[in-house]
């Protein structure tokens, strides 16, 4: 999914006030907490460039999470919204779904992928 097929999801599913800006921001943050949390604890993390999202970012920009869990990227967007909004029982409908396709996003990247661990010293 890129950025701006997110923002055009979330806007069609949730019309909202907030700028583009602001949403590219939230996906930022998201993308971090996904290439540090997930990707950076695999071999061959490192292959994975993120170095953030703003203004500048081309809106066609391909993010981190594949089908079928990149849905994570509006649940995040949805739950950033209500929360903003101060509509918190909303925010914690959206952020229980979002934690749980981060989770299984988590989970079978965990699969596929070989953590990285430490290397075991016999004497």
């Amino acid at each position: 999914m890129t950025i701006i097929e997110a923002i055009r999801k979330i806007d069609e599913l949730k019309p909202n006030t907030y700028t583009q800006d602001e949403k590219v921001a939230w996906l930022s943050t998201v993308e971090g907490m996904i290439k540090h949390e997930i990707i950076d604890t695999h071999m061959d993390g490192e292959k994975i460039f993120f170095d953030g999202y703003n203004a500048d970012t081309p809106v066609d920009t391909v993010m981190i999470v594949y089908p079928p869990y990149d849905e994570l990227y509006i649940l995040w967007l949805e739950a950033k919204i209500d929360y903003t909004n101060g509509e918190y029982v909303k925010y914690n409908n959206a952020v229980i779904r979002y934690n749980e396709v981060f989770q299984q996003f988590a989970n079978d990247y965990n699969r596929r992928h070989m953590p990285k661990g430490k290397h075991i010293r016999y004497y």
